[in-house]
């Protein structure tokens, strides 16, 4: 596997048609989340400063023609952490981006890899690698063809099944 940086993420999306993303946790721990998360847990205000570079990014790659998509997998009853995602998420879908999530019940015959991932068009393999403790992450292509076809047809299992967020938020 290659490292790969946040910037060069985002220039390898851009240069797609199709960029789909998989969230596997009911829970991530990343330091850029923790004020926002205590605030919501709090009932407290949120200007979502945190969250402008990926709206941008979110505008620019959907301007260019790219779709983004996610899948969040979410076990019930949710986490404080998925009932946050379900907080937020209207701001990522007005910036473009289309966003469903899908009951982990309904997951037991999809064979899920390990990490969470992120498919560009059908070629393109990026792993959303975790800690343990979701505290840290990053990014690293993988050039196995097992895996990259092992997540197209999770890509596609879970995209059919999985509910969009107006109908799954109601």
């Amino acid at each position: 596997m290659e490292a790969v940086s946040y910037d060069e993420f985002k220039a390898l999306a851009l240069a797609r048609r199709r960029a789909f993303h998989l969230e596997q946790r009911d829970a991530y721990g990343v330091e850029s989340e923790d004020e926002p998360f205590r605030r919501w847990l709090h009932g407290e205000p949120d200007d979502y400063a945190w969250h402008a570079d990926w709206l941008g990014f979110v505008r620019e790659a959907t301007a260019a023609g790219v779709e983004v998509q996610r899948v969040r997998l979410a076990s019930v009853p949710h986490s404080d952490y998925i009932r946050w995602g379900l907080d937020v998420s209207p701001l990522n879908i007005k910036a473009g981006e289309d966003i469903r999530y899908l009951r982990r019940d309904l997951t037991e015959d999809i064979e899920l890899p390990e990490e969470d991932f992120w498919l560009l068009d059908d070629d393109v393999l990026i792993l959303s690698v975790f800690s343990a403790d979701g505290r840290t992450g990053g990014f690293a292509r993988s050039a196995s063809p097992e895996l990259l076809r092992q997540c197209i047809a999770v890509r596609d299992q879970s995209w059919e099944r999985a509910t969009p967020y107006a109908q799954y938020a109601a």
